[in-house]
């Protein structure tokens, strides 16, 4: 389903935001630690549906267009984003608030990639 190249990356992707969040809970600043976990999670979660420019494009139009999405993986996608844009508005104190953002995000995209990485 996913090929090797893709595969490699997304899982790739997902180790480096576990990682991440990890070195975030010693970091004295970790907002952009956290913040850049989340979005690596949202990467992986591209690169294993297909081309993650792709699918970076459908999930901003489907944003754009502001209407409820039918499509359970694409409203996934959508409330990931959602999510993300509204860490980015965060103040960099809001470290907590982030963090259990990010970790909600890497769970979800780590099972996502496990799913579809599994199946080959």
């Amino acid at each position: 389903m996913i090929d090797d190249f893709r595969k490699g990356w997304a899982l790739r992707y997902i180790r480096e935001a576990e990682d991440e969040m990890k070195a975030a809970q010693r970091a004295a600043k970790p907002f952009y630690l956290i913040l850049d976990a989340a979005r690596k999670a949202q990467a992986a979660v591209y690169f294993s549906l297909g081309d993650p420019l792709y699918i970076e494009g459908l999930v901003q139009e489907a944003c754009e267009d502001g209407k409820n999405v039918e499509n359970p993986i694409l409203r996934c996608l959508v409330n990931i984003e959602d999510t993300l844009k509204r860490m980015e508005s965060l103040s960099d104190s809001a470290d907590e608030e982030a963090f259990n953002d990010a970790a909600e995000i890497i769970k979800i995209a780590s099972g996502i990639v496990k799913l579809l990485a599994i199946e080959d």
